[in-house]
């Protein structure tokens, strides 16, 4: 009988991961707000004095733009689309019956032990039987 040997990550390199991770995404992030404001004072500077005769801006003056647009349209909204996107959420919603899904989510404790059982010879034989019933329709 062989044992085998699983390879284990160590657990300091994984905080490590994780601390290059949040610093380079901090990085990243900070590195998008320049470039975004540099474009703002671009599309200012190229835009605005030539419609509507008002001054050119500097890259602060841009930033600031962003931040106080932020505030004003977007910053105080609610948004509920988060809510929506939880997986739990979408399979309640499909279910049609909604009385059969409050009496019955508590089964599902079961289903670890139904798959060990007698769950994957029941996949396998509806797969043969998929297979079955395609290969004589294409004929």
């Amino acid at each position: 009988m062989e044992t085998q040997t699983f390879y284990r990550e160590n657990p300091w390199r994984k905080g490590f991961r994780y601390v290059g991770i949040f610093i380079l995404g901090g990085l990243g992030a900070i590195a998008f707000g320049f470039l975004f404001g540099y474009f703002v004072m671009l599309l200012w500077n190229w835009l605005m004095p030539a419609i509507f005769g008002l001054t050119t801006i500097t890259f602060w003056q841009a930033v600031g733009i962003i931040i106080l647009a932020r505030l004003i349209f977007g910053a105080f909204k609610h948004n509920d689309k988060h809510y929506h996107d939880y997986p739990g959420r979408k399979i309640k919603d499909k279910c049609k019956d909604k009385d059969w899904w409050k009496n019955h989510k508590s089964n599902w404790r079961y289903f670890d032990d139904y798959w060990n059982e007698e769950g994957e010879e029941a996949f396998n034989s509806f797969i043969e039987r998929k297979k079955n019933t395609n290969a004589t329709t294409a004929e």
